[in-house]
């Protein structure tokens, strides 16, 4: 009997403790990070997916994949019919680099500018340079490639700065890259 009833108190004491939900962005950068080890290429090929939640073979991708999918799976957002729809609603908003006439559900969110645009139509724009995990970041790369990477909780050796989960070229990884080049945003985006 006296067992028993140590069973029931410390059962008691273990449904009393309140337990913290994971933040948004710690759920967002976890995602982010499970995909280092599987997206293993960098493949900027043009794939026809389905639509809604059409994703490239999850080996492959780049840097905006990383992002598509942390926000899909750490959220349950997905940016694919996000930023589908608000192009479809106001396409004049969006960059033109691309010659299109209209939105493209299979490529315009796998695209940095327009990733850029849809975040600041939404709000998400942060000026200052207080970079904390879980914020996008946009940067352009030598050629004038535009990049993005999410901040994660890791900070650089020197502890001045996040390191980013990102694409760069030899599948998703998270790296001291803040600084290297030059930053052309800054975006915090819950969705929730």
């Amino acid at each position: 009997m006296i067992t028993r009833r140590l069973f029931l108190a410390s059962s008691l004491a273990l449904i009393a403790t309140p337990v913290r939900a994971a933040s948004w962005q710690e759920k967002l950068v976890e995602a982010a990070e499970a995909q280092i080890g599987r997206t293993i290429h960098y493949d900027p090929a043009y794939v026809k997916l389905t639509y809604p939640g059409g994703d490239v073979p999850e080996d492959r991708g780049v840097c905006t994949d990383v992002v598509i999918r942390a926000y899909r799976k750490g959220l349950s957002f997905d940016l694919q019919k996000a930023v589908h729809d608000d192009m479809s609603a106001r396409f004049s908003a969006y960059p033109k680099h691309w010659g299109l006439k209209r939105p493209d559900r299979n490529i315009d969110h796998r695209r940095v500018p327009n990733l850029q645009t849809y975040l600041k139509l939404k709000g998400a724009k942060r000026d200052t340079e207080d970079v904390r995990p879980g914020d996008l970041v946009t940067m352009m790369l030598p050629g004038n490639l535009p990049h993005i990477g999410i901040a994660s909780f890791t900070l650089s050796d020197d502890g001045s700065r996040p390191l980013l989960v990102h694409n760069i070229g030899g599948g998703a990884q998270r790296e001291d890259v803040l600084g290297r080049y030059p930053v052309t945003g800054h975006y915090r985006f819950n969705p929730g």
